[in-house]
């Protein structure tokens, strides 16, 4: 890790036809998003996913992939109820290393040379074992676990384009220096990021495609993030960029990628779907009911993208989708922590370049240890036992020398609760962990004069488990580790004083349509504010009977609030929260105020969730 990488001759190689391309974009129209092919049903021939175009005429190649998306620096298995997946303990950074070499290994054994892909947020949104030292410790691993290629993500920007392009080049960090002491040498896979231009150079910040050959046959890959990464990030880390349409972008890389000779893509697109209700198991998928961004995307796409491998939605599916020929591509996604791999074998047409077959499946990375009856061994209610065969030596190495430097601070006890406390939303959208939340921040806040808080539910990660974790606590005591796990993006804490007439506009802003609004947020609030809400009312009215402790708002009266910097500087869509003036920041960042809350007293209990009404 201390000694700079080497990408070699295979990269540059790789690499050779998007550099010419980025040379000749400007000579091409821009693309724009055709028209989808009339179909009497798009879902009627959808089976589970196996696909074949034509039939070879100059004999075949055998290729594969494996894919994984939104890690988010999931380097320990996943604890609480996100531990299983249908049932089956899985994830865990050495686990994940010891399955994708196994399923190399099937593959090689059948002539097939395997890429490994993924669909952005690698980093971003990552427990303290990672997030201490400003993601480095994913990066390594995604390296040491043999990642080539992925898509950045909304998450790859957490912490702003200057600190992307850092984690992809190397180098220590500009503040905190290289804390684990040995330097640190950047990504060795590749990073592409086609729709993140930079309005000074007016080019992608990050390669825009790669190309593997595969059997002497290329294979292209165009790779972009969701083109309302904007609006879901902190917009102080962007303002240097530009996020352009999925589809144009595709196209347009696709189009150049089709001149240089390359006939089969693959889109490695951060952005995806859900289908309902989700498939009962994670290898099959029949796209029924299927439905999100990625619909759209797909129906856009050039038919040279058989593979298109999705992320964002933390679903998992394997199915296939129409584009624009009304042909059929592959659509996948592996849910979210490195639980999932999907398992992809493809062919090539040796002649014409062309897939002529791509099936897959998505793979648990199971990490546990069964008893003789078929059940998972667990060492307390809820904490499974791990398997030792199934640890990569390698991957636990680097990962614990990571987990070895932040125990002292992640294992230590900072509060307590009295119950399981969960950020799942009740039907108003709130929920007891956002109440809960609200409540630290304008605890934290309260010598600054607040009276209110507001906290995006995105913002939180994790519930709050009642019961002890790997980390040797007592049950209802909480850590640091755990504490961060809810809260892991280091936010500021900033109060700004509004008038009750944009405080209501700010709340009007939570419902799709009003000031340019695509979805539906609801905050979480603090203790003593109330108000209801119908979400079918006209845009601008549909929240009513807002008051403070029982008092009405007074439109024309002000008010001090309370949110985390990301809503203050717009984010989420809240545009209206740039609005307040006197700004004032408290110390630290918003997990502080969290642990200040939890240890201040007796056990904290679960927030009532009973603040908003929804009445239709």
């Amino acid at each position: 890790m201390s000694q700079p990488r080497s990408r070699g001759r295979a990269v540059l190689r790789h690499l050779a036809a998007p550099a010419l391309a980025l040379a000749v974009v400007a000579t091409l129209p821009a693309a724009t998003r055709p028209a989808p092919a009339p179909a009497a049903d798009p879902w009627a021939a959808l089976a589970p996913v196996s696909v074949s175009y034509a039939k070879p005429t100059g004999g075949e190649v055998k290729g594969n992939f494996l894919s994984y998306n939104d890690f988010h620096g999931a380097i320990d298995p996943p604890a609480g109820s996100g531990a299983v997946v249908n049932g089956t303990p899985a994830g865990g950074v050495e686990y994940l290393a010891t399955w994708l070499k196994k399923l190399r290994a099937e593959a090689k054994a059948e002539g097939r040379v395997t890429t490994t892909v993924g669909a952005g947020d690698r980093i971003g949104a990552t427990p303290l074992v990672s997030a201490a030292f400003h993601d480095e410790p994913t990066i390594e691993l995604m390296d040491e676990i043999g990642l080539e290629i992925s898509s950045v993500g909304n998450h790859e920007f957490d912490e702003g384009v200057d600190e992307l392009i850092r984690l992809n080049k190397g180098g220590c960090h500009p503040v905190d220096g290289c804390q684990d002491g040995d330097g640190f040498a950047g990504a060795k896979f590749t990073y592409l990021a086609a729709n993140t231009i930079s309005k000074k150079t007016k080019l992608p910040i990050l390669p825009p495609v790669d190309v593997k050959f595969v059997g002497g046959v290329p294979v292209g890959f165009v790779g972009v993030t969701l083109e309302g990464t904007p609006g879901i990030v902190n917009p102080a880390g962007i303002t240097s960029v530009t996020f352009k349409d999925e589809v144009e972008t595709a196209n347009k890389w696709g189009g150049l990628l089709k001149l240089f000779g390359v006939k089969a893509m693959v889109l490695l697109v951060h952005e995806g779907g859900a289908q309902s209700p989700p498939p009962s198991t994670p290898g099959v998928s029949d796209c029924a009911n299927f439905s999100g961004p990625i619909v759209d995307i797909v129906k856009g796409l050039r038919p040279e993208f058989g593979l298109v491998v999705s992320g964002h939605t933390h679903r998992f599916y394997s199915c296939s989708l129409p584009n624009s020929s009304g042909q059929p591509s592959v659509v996948t996604s592996a849910g979210n922590n490195g639980q999932l791999i999907t398992d992809v074998d493809y062919s090539l047409n040796r002649r014409t370049g062309r897939f002529t077959g791509i099936s897959a499946r998505n793979v648990i990375v199971e990490n546990g240890v069964r008893n003789a009856d078929g059940t998972w061994q667990q060492t307390s209610p809820g904490v499974y036992a791990r398997n030792p065969d199934l640890v990569d030596a390698g991957a636990k190495a680097l990962a614990d020398k990571y987990r070895t430097a932040v125990a002292p601070i992640a294992n230590k006890v900072v509060g307590k609760i009295s119950a399981d406390i969960v950020r799942d939303a009740l039907p108003n959208g709130e929920s007891p962990l956002g109440d809960v939340i609200a409540d630290a921040q304008l605890a934290y806040t309260k010598s600054n004069g607040a009276q209110i808080a507001l906290m995006n539910p995105g913002g939180v990660r994790a519930s709050m488990s009642y019961g002890a974790s790997a980390g040797g606590e007592a049950p209802g005591e909480v850590t640091y580790g755990e504490a961060f796990a809810v809260q892991p993006f280091n936010n500021l804490v900033v109060t700004q004083t509004f008038t009750g007439a944009q405080l209501k506009n700010v709340l009007e802003q939570q419902f799709v349509g009003f000031n340019g609004q695509t979805a539906q947020r609801i905050l979480q609030v603090s203790a003593g504010l109330t108000y209801s809400y119908d979400s079918t009312a006209p845009a601008g009215s549909r929240v009513s009977a807002l008051a403070l402790n029982g008092t009405p708002i007074d439109p024309a009266a002000s008010y001090k609030v309370t949110t985390n910097d990301f809503l203050a500087n717009g984010g989420d869509g809240f545009t209206e929260l740039k609005g307040g003036t006197g700004r004032t920041t408290a110390p630290g960042f918003d997990v502080d105020a969290l642990v200040a809350y939890v240890g201040a007293g007796d056990p904290v209990a679960p927030g009532p969730a009973n603040r908003i009404t929804r009445l239709g």
